[in-house]
């Protein structure tokens, strides 16, 4: 991993930073997806395609969201495949009300010169920047490349990236658009966040208790909602001290009861073990395993294709009666185990779970997801 000053003329100061990173074995683009584009191709060095799409998808977008009351969402993922970017709209409420961009570039394979893709990148950034009526010190630039055999959670080193808050739902979450590859808010959650909250404030209603798991829970996003909605307490497992911390600090800034939440840095593979041996029961349980992680503080390798029969058998036998297990995965490639389907009684849910933000015509979504309840 390394950072490249880009944006600004030789002997100039740069205006934005790219900062590179590796994915394992998720792609954000496949063959289809980039209408068939070859590694000898250049992407190309003319910007107006992409500016015009980007100026659409933005005032449709922008409407879209300010309707729904929602502040962090997709204004552009790929859609003209020359340009193979994600790019994700924050509007900050601290320690500035601003908006950032986070904008992804995938790594195709194109083959062109250092001083042609800097110069396309630059113009690139430049019409972002244009569109979006965004200063370039508010565009945070990464890039994807793939890479074997390394967890897709690692930290860079940079000492100048600086802590947000955004809200989702009445809800604060701190957001970091520079240390990490992701922000801290998967935004392609929000409506599992809303369905998981909407079930356990159901719960509430009807007068039942709710004990909430969130397994390898990232920064907790999932356990804040679950806490708003009515869970009497909650369990949240990941092996990272830091996403733990991360987590206590969105527990803090919503104002939860730290006493009712337990936050576990495990490895999640061991502690389901030891929690079905126990005999534990919970009413939902959000189940969202990374596609690969080889941490060295794991005592084997996770791979969620390999995995995930063990994952969802161990989790379905955690349920009480009436329980709900929502499973997620952002692998592409990824294929359910039919046999497991029809064991845990899985129905797939991605339709409902992946927001508009995040479809498109052609090509694999951000995630798919499935849901089950234990029939007592």
């Amino acid at each position: 991993m390394h950072i490249i000053s880009v944006g600004a003329p030789p002997g100039q100061a740069a205006e934005w930073r790219l900062v590179v990173r590796n994915f394992r074995d998720n792609p954000p683009m496949t063959p289809d997806e980039a209408a068939h584009p070859t590694p000898d191709q250049d992407a190309p060095s003319d910007v107006t395609a992409f500016t015009n799409r980007l100026r659409k998808n933005l005032a449709h977008w922008r409407k879209w969201a300010r309707r729904r009351g929602i502040t962090c969402f997709r204004i552009y993922g790929r859609d003209v495949p020359q340009f193979p970017f994600a790019i994700d709209w924050f509007e900050t409420v601290s320690p500035r009300a601003e908006t950032h961009l986070h904008v992804q570039e995938i790594d195709t394979g194109w083959k062109r010169s250092d001083a042609d893709y800097t110069a396309w990148l630059i113009a690139v950034c430049d019409s972002i920047c244009e569109v979006c009526g965004v200063p370039p010190e508010q565009l945070h630039l990464k890039r994807r490349e793939r890479q074997r055999g390394t967890s897709q959670y690692e930290k860079l080193d940079d000492e100048e990236a600086g802590v947000f808050v955004v809200e989702e739902a009445g809800l604060r979450f701190e957001v970091n658009f520079d240390a990490y590859l992701d922000t801290g808010l998967f935004l392609d959650h929000r409506p599992m966040r809303a369905m998981v909250a909407e079930s356990i404030a159901a719960r509430a209603k009807r007068g039942a208790g709710t004990r909430f798991l969130n397994l390898f829970a990232y920064t907790g996003s999932f356990t804040v909602h679950a806490a708003r909605a009515g869970s009497d307490e909650s369990t949240t497992v990941d092996l990272s001290n830091t996403y733990q911390a991360w987590t206590a600090r969105n527990l803090a800034l919503n104002g939860m009861n730290a006493r009712r939440h337990r936050l576990v840095s495990a490895d999640a593979l061991a502690w389901l073990d030891t929690a079905v041996a126990a005999r534990e029961r919970y009413e939902v349980i959000v189940l969202d395993p990374p596609s690969f992680s080889n941490s060295k503080k794991m005592t084997g390798v996770l791979d969620v294709q390999r995995d995930h029969v063990r994952l969802v058998s161990q989790c379905h036998a955690l349920l009480a009666d009436g329980g709900e297990l929502f499973f997620s995965t952002n692998l592409r490639s990824f294929r359910i185990d039919e046999q497991l389907v029809a064991q845990c009684a899985l129905r797939e849910i991605t339709h409902q779970s992946v927001p508009e933000d995040f479809r498109r015509p052609t090509g694999a979504g951000p995630h798919r997801a499935w849901k089950t309840e234990q029939r007592g």
